[in-house]
């Protein structure tokens, strides 16, 4: 499933997965494929961020506080890693236009 994203976009979790933190990384179980993913230190990060509806540009300036990088480069990182995961149908995408 393709999804528009920008920095108005809403992201969070989907309901059909459970995750568990593992020594700073994260394990992603989606439910229904029997599938499971890994998120590296910084994706565990973002991904604590969104187990509640939040604006990427919000995760985007989390990071950027948090993290060694430039903006440009953290939306486009956070983008490309949103793709993934709303590909895997592990995170709800509301987009915002306008906001």
């Amino acid at each position: 499933m393709r999804v528009a994203l920008s920095e108005t976009s809403t992201v969070a979790a989907a309901p059909e997965q459970i995750w568990c933190d593992l020594g700073g990384e994260a394990a992603l179980l989606h439910l229904s494929r029997g599938i499971y993913y890994g998120l590296d230190s910084v994706g565990a990060r973002v991904w604590t961020l969104i187990q509640t509806p939040t604006c990427v540009r919000n995760i985007r300036d989390t990071i950027v506080r948090e993290y060694d990088v430039e903006a440009d480069r953290c939306e486009r990182d956070l983008l490309a890693l949103f793709a993934e995961l709303a590909a895997a149908e592990l995170i709800v995408v509301t987009d915002q236009p306008g906001r």
